[in-house]
C-alpha cells in the first residue's frame, strides 16, 4: 500500500479519532506532506521509537505507542514474564503523559501490570524503578535532547538497562509482526484499574532514589565546609530534571543555587530555546546571563529527560565562562572519584571504567596511572549499563565509572543509565573539593590536560532528507566500507574496524582479528598519531554522524589537528 493509500485509510477507517483525521485532512492534496507521513511505518529500532509527533505511520501518535506495546506486550508473554509487570515513566514532551498511559492501557489489556509514575520522572528513576519494584521491563516516553516537535520511546529490560542483544531483534519482530492498528488491544483506564492492571508508583521510590544517591557521597566533611560556598545557576531546560536536581542540590547543601525561572517549569514546547540539549551552547544563554548576574561558580543544564548534563564553569584566569564538552564532563568526575576512592582506601584492585568507542581518549591515560581497567563498548549507554551487569555475573571487574561523550555518564551501579541528577550532585562534590584546595575546576580540567596529554573531540552530524535519508546514509556508509582509505589528513590509518562485519584490521601486517562486540553498522579508524575518527548512522534517524578525536602538545595544536582530521573525513562522505 503507498502513502496515498495509507492516507485514505486513515481519514475513512472509524478506528481512528475525529482529532486525528481532523489533523490529516489540514494536509489533504499535500502530496509531499502524505509522503512525508504516510512513506513508512516509524522504525522500533534497537532502544524503541523515535519520530515527529503529528499523525500518520511515520510519526509518534497514540497508533504507534499502541503498536509498539503490543509487540513489547506479546514477546513478555510469550517469556512468561507477565507477572512481574512493566513500570512506566515520562518526561515534560508535548503527548508523554498520554503515550504513557496508551502503553499502560495496551499491557493492561494484555493482562501485564503496569506501574506508572504519577507525574514526569527522569529517565533513570525509570531505570531504578525498574530494579526496584522487580519489574520484567520499563518503558520511558521521551525523545531526549530533540527539538520540541519530537517524541520517543524507549524499552528496558529487568535488569534496568535498555534492552540490548538479542532481546532487542527479538522485540523489533514483535513489533513489525504488529501489522494493523485494529488488533492492537487497549481497554480503559477505569477497567484496567478496576482489574489491578494499572497502579501507581508511590513517593517510596522516589525516596530510596534520593538516598542512593546520597551514598554516593565521597568527601561529607568537604560538603559541611564548603558546599555552601558554591554558586550555582542551574536550567532544567523546562524538563524533568527541575524537582530532583534542586532537592539533592540542596540536601548536601549547596543553598546557593539559583534556577533560570523562565526554563523553571515543564514545558513541551521549550519556548526559550530552539532546541533543548545542554551539548548546544544556545541552550545556555539565559542561564549564563543569570550567571554573569549571579556571580555563579558553576552553570547547569540538563535535558528533558534529565539524563544529560551540560557544564559551563567560572574562568578566573581569562573571564566569564568555559564551556565544557561531555568528555571533559565524564573526566572532571572520573577523575574526582577515582582520586578520593584512592586517597580513602576505596579503590577496588580489580576497578574498571566503562566508555563508548567515540568517547575521549584521556580515560585510557587515567585509567592506565590507577592501574585499572578500561573496558569500550559501542556508541549508546544502554552497552555501558550491559557492561555492569557482565562484570556482576562474571565477578572479574568491579564497576567504578562510566561515561560517554554525549554528556552521560554514571556513577554507582543502582541503575542503568546515565543519570544527570547524580552527575551534577558529583560535578558540586569535586567543585567544592577543589575549592577547599584554592582550585576551580578550569583550573583542574588544565591540570589533567598536562598530566594526560591534550586530548580534544569533535562530533558533526549530517541530517539526510526525511524520506530516503535512512537508504542514503547506509549507503555512505557502504561506500566507505568498500574504499578503505589508507591515508587520511597526511597521516597513515594503522588499524580499521567494521562493527558489522566484526572485523579488525591491522593495516600493515593485514592481520584480521574479531572486534568482540555486537555488530553494528559502524566503521572506525585509527591514525599513526594517535588520531581517530568513526563514522556512523543514526539509529532512529535519517542522520550520518562523524566523530574524530585528536592528541596534542597543546590547546593550540590540538584545535589544528582536530580541525584539519574532522573537515577530511567528512570529505570521505562526498
Amino acid at each position: 500500500m503507498n502513502a496515498k493509500e495509507m492516507f485514505r485509510v486513515w481519514m475513512d477507517d472509524p478506528y481512528y479519532d475525529d482529532a486525528t483525521k481532523a489533523e490529516l485532512k489540514e494536509i489533504e492534496g499535500n502530496d509531499m506532506e502524505i509522503e512525508a507521513r504516510f512513506c513508512r511505518s516509524l522504525s522500533f529500532g534497537t532502544g524503541g521509537l523515535r519520530g515527529i509527533l503529528g499523525a500518520g505511520t511515520n510519526r509518534m501518535n497514540i497508533y504507534t505507542v499502541r503498536k509498539a506495546t503490543q509487540g513489547l506486550a506479546e514477546y513478555i508473554l510469550e517469556q512468561k514474564a507477565e507477572k512481574k509487570g512493566v513500570a512506566i515513566a515520562f518526561d515534560s514532551r508535548n503527548m508523554s503523559s498520554e503515550f504513557a498511559e496508551e502503553a499502560a492501557l495496551t499491557l493492561a489489556a494484555n493482562k501485564i501490570r503496569a506501574y506508572v509514575f504519577p507525574s514526569l520522572r527522569p529517565t533513570p528513576m525509570l531505570s531504578f524503578a525498574v530494579r526496584e519494584l522487580g519489574c520484567t521491563a520499563g518503558i520511558v516516553i521521551t525523545a531526549s535532547h530533540n527539538p520540541k516537535e519530537y517524541n520517543g520511546y524507549k524499552v528496558y529490560w529487568e535488569d534496568g538497562g535498555q534492552i540490548t542483544a538479542p532481546k532487542d531483534r527479538e522485540i523489533i519482530e514483535k513489533v513489525n509482526a504488529v501489522t494493523e492498528d485494529a488488533a492492537v488491544r487497549t481497554m480503559t483506564k477505569d477497567e484496567a484499574k478496576a482489574l489491578g492492571f494499572y497502579c501507581e508508583i508511590g513517593s517510596e521510590i522516589d525516596e530510596k532514589y534520593y538516598e542512593t544517591l546520597k551514598k554516593l557521597v565521597l568527601c561529607p566533611e568537604v560538603l559541611h565546609r564548603e558546599a555552601a560556598n558554591i554558586k550555582i545557576v542551574y536550567t532544567p531546560l523546562n524538563g524533568t530534571g527541575s524537582l530532583p536536581v534542586q532537592r539533592m542540590l540542596k540536601e548536601l547543601g549547596f543553598t546557593q543555587t539559583a534556577v533560570v525561572k523562565e526554563q523553571e517549569m515543564p514545558d513541551g514546547n521549550f519556548s526559550t530555546v530552539a532546541s533543548p540539549n545542554p551539548e548546544d551552547a544556545k541552550a545556555f544563554a539565559l542561564a549564563l546571563e543569570l550567571a554573569e548576574e549571579t556571580d555563579a561558580d558553576l552553570v547547569l543544564a540538563t535535558d528533558p529527560d534529565a539524563d544529560r548534563l551540560g557544564m559551563y564553569a567560572k574562568d578566573t584566569a581569562a573571564g566569564g565562562y568555559a564551556a565544557f564538552t561531555g568528555n571533559m564532563i565524564g573526566m572532571l568526575i572520573l577523575d574526582y572519584i577515582v582520586s578520593r576512592k584512592k586517597e580513602n582506601g576505596t579503590l577496588p584492585a580489580d576497578g574498571a571504567v566503562v566508555t563508548t568507542i567515540v568517547s575521549g581518549k584521556m580515560a585510557k591515560e587515567l585509567v592506565k596511572a590507577y592501574g585499572m581497567t578500561l573496558v569500550e563498548t559501542l556508541t549508546g549507554f544502554k552497552y555501558i549499563g550491559e557492561q555492569i551487569g557482565r562484570f556482576e555475573r562474571e565477578d572479574r571487574c568491579r564497576y567504578v565509572f562510566g561515561y560517554e561523550e554525549s554528556y552521560g555518564c554514571l556513577a554507582g551501579t543502582y541503575a542503568r543509565d546515565k543519570d544527570a541528577v547524580s552527575a551534577a550532585s558529583m560535578l558540586c562534590e569535586a567543585a567544592a573539593y577543589w575549592k577547599s584546595l584554592h582550585m576551580t575546576l578550569v583550573e583542574r580540567m588544565e591540570q589533567l590536560y598536562e598530566m594526560y596529554g591534550y586530548f580534544k573531540e569533535d562530533l558533526r552530524t549530517v541530517k539526510l532528507k526525511e524520506t530516503d535519508g535512512v537508504k542514503k546514509a547506509a549507503e555512505i556508509i557502504e561506500g566507505i566500507r568498500n574504499r578503505i582509505p589508507k591515508q587520511v589528513c597526511g597521516q597513515n590509518v594503522t588499524e580499521f574496524r567494521d562493527y558489522r562485519e566484526d572485523l579488525r584490521l591491522h593495516m600493515a601486517s593485514g592481520r584480521r582479528i574479531k572486534t568482540g562486540l555486537p555488530k553494528s553498522n559502524v566503521l572506525y579508524f585509527e591514525l599513526e598519531d594517535a588520531s581517530w575518527f568513526c563514522i556512523r548512522p543514526s539509529g532512529t534517524e535519517p542522520k550520518i554522524k562523524f566523530y574524530a578525536g585528536v592528541k596534542g602538545s597543546s590547546h593550540t595544536d590540538a584545535d589544528e589537528k582536530l580541525q584539519a582530521l574532522m573537515e577530511a573525513v567528512e570529505r570521505l562522505a562526498t
